[in-house]
């Protein structure tokens, strides 16, 4: 079963991707932050995925352990949100058929399905080499909103 991701590609457009995402912390309560994430496809599937970049050794950590995650956005009264399971891409999280150059790639397709655009690619690329950014890919099990 196929899920519509055409609300999230519409209020991701309405305000640049931001939105807050939620994972479990090892104690069992919410941690949240804010992020721009959007849609794109899975590099490996193809399937219509939800990623935003994400680093930092505690959030990958409990990503790692429970990669349930929920992400919201937000434009003026018009929300929407989905659910499900995370995976991780990046150097400390190989995926079969993703070297340097594909993930490379898919840091700026995540960034790029969040509405970003970018001046100097070189300095974006070497800035997400130097900081061990990581893609971080949400398979929607659930969507949902009032829009």
């Amino acid at each position: 079963m196929s899920i519509d991701l055409a609300p999230i590609r519409s209020i991701v457009a309405a305000d640049s991707g931001l939105a807050t995402v939620s994972i479990v912390r090892a104690d069992g309560t919410p941690h949240t932050s804010l992020v721009n994430a959007g849609v794109l496809d899975h590099p490996i599937t193809g399937e219509p995925v939800v990623g935003y970049v994400t680093y930092g050794r505690i959030k990958l950590r409990n990503l790692r352990e429970r990669p349930a995650t929920s992400v919201a956005w937000r434009s003026g009264w018009q929300w929407a949100g989905i659910e499900g399971p995370s995976e991780l891409i990046g150097p400390d999280d190989p995926a079969d058929g993703i070297d340097a150059e594909g993930l490379r790639v898919l840091l700026r397709a995540v960034f790029t399905g969040a509405g970003g655009t970018h001046d100097d690619w070189d300095t974006y690329d070497r800035v997400m080499r130097e900081e061990r950014r990581v893609a971080v890919l949400i398979a929607p099990t659930r969507v949902y909103g009032n829009g």
